[in-house]
């Protein structure tokens, strides 16, 4: 079994979720408060991997969703600099597994390099239960959920 260095949020619903999912397949999970860590350039950068910046941001960010940052006006440089200023807009978790870094709880890359139990409902035919969407905040559901029409 594997040991992963976790990214997160304290607090975050889906965070402790992923954790719990980790666990429950076997893994040490070494939790690291994202908020707090003290992040450089080059100790961010392999986390956000060859994709487009835009993608490196946490959409749910209080300045994202509120218009104040818009993550496709700024360059690499100019993302990897605002992030290490405000942690909160990074995508979150980040996880270091041996030499393998990466962005966001992507299970299908996630179990390319580690084994994952499956989740209750998966595989039998049910419907996803609540904790297949290991992504998408359930504040936000609940946001879009209740808008009025």
């Amino acid at each position: 079994m594997a040991t992963v260095l976790f990214f997160e949020k304290p607090g975050c619903i889906n965070n402790t979720r992923q954790k719990v999912l980790l666990k429950c397949s076997g893994h040490t999970v070494e939790s690291v408060n994202l908020l707090a860590y003290p992040w450089t350039t080059e100790n961010l950068e392999p986390y956000l991997g060859a994709k487009p910046i835009s993608e490196c941001f946490n959409r749910t960010a209080p300045a994202i969703k509120s218009g104040k940052v818009d993550p496709i006006r700024f360059t690499r440089e100019e993302a990897i600099a605002l992030m290490i200023q405000e942690p909160l807009l990074i995508k979150r978790p980040l996880m270091k597994i041996g030499d393998h870094h990466l962005q966001g709880f992507d299970r299908v890359a996630l179990s390319k390099l580690i084994s994952l139990e499956p989740l209750q409902g998966e595989g039998n035919g049910e419907k996803s239960s609540p904790m297949c969407d290991m992504n998408t905040c359930p504040h936000t559901k609940n946001i879009l959920r209740n808008k009025p029409e």
